[in-house]
């Protein structure tokens, strides 16, 4: 069936046409890490505006003001988030983690890759995509906050200062 109603189908063309200028002012007032890729918590919160837009659009049951109330909610909660990741190490902490060492200095980092569900031909696709053909060339690779692999490339003996923040960076990579 392709429509039970022609009245179903006009409610969520004016619903869209609404929804849709509403959202793109509520997440331009909200700033652009509302979207953002960062960490697990944007993510989620990211998904879940899709879902509420969604829900506002063809749900019959939900009121177009409860729709609204809560994407404004999420988008609230959202910044409120940010704002004290930002000014309160801690919460940051807690709310987006530590990135992970998970290869250094030619060396995969058994422990950590097992820890965060990492195999070792996603740590080498990591690196051809960083276009290294050497491995020996790689500093390290870092399991990211949002789920990416970020290769560091340097010269042996260099002290790696981006590493200062990573997980498990002192306990892995005694000399």
């Amino acid at each position: 069936m392709f429509y039970d109603k022609i009245e179903d189908i006009f409610r969520i063309l004016v619903m869209a046409a609404i929804v849709y200028p509403l959202l793109i002012l509520l997440l331009r007032v909200s700033g652009k890490r509302t979207l953002s890729k960062m960490n697990m918590f944007d993510f989620v919160i990211t998904i879940a505006i899709g879902s509420t837009v969604a829900t506002i659009l063809l749900s019959k049951e939900v009121s177009f003001l409860d729709g609204i109330a809560a994407l404004v909610s999420l988008i609230f909660l959202q910044y409120v988030v940010s704002f004290l990741s930002v000014r309160s190490p801690m919460f940051s902490k807690i709310i987006k983690g530590n990135p992970s060492l998970i290869f250094y200095r030619g060396t995969y980092l058994h422990r950590n890759m097992k820890k965060q569900r990492v195999r070792e031909e996603e740590i080498r696709q990591a690196i051809r995509t960083a276009g290294q053909n050497n491995i020996e060339s790689v500093e390290a690779v870092v399991l990211e906050t949002d789920g990416s692999l970020s290769v560091i490339s340097g010269a042996q003996g260099e002290k790696a200062t981006s590493l200062q923040d990573v997980e498990d960076t002192q306990k892995d990579i005694s000399p």
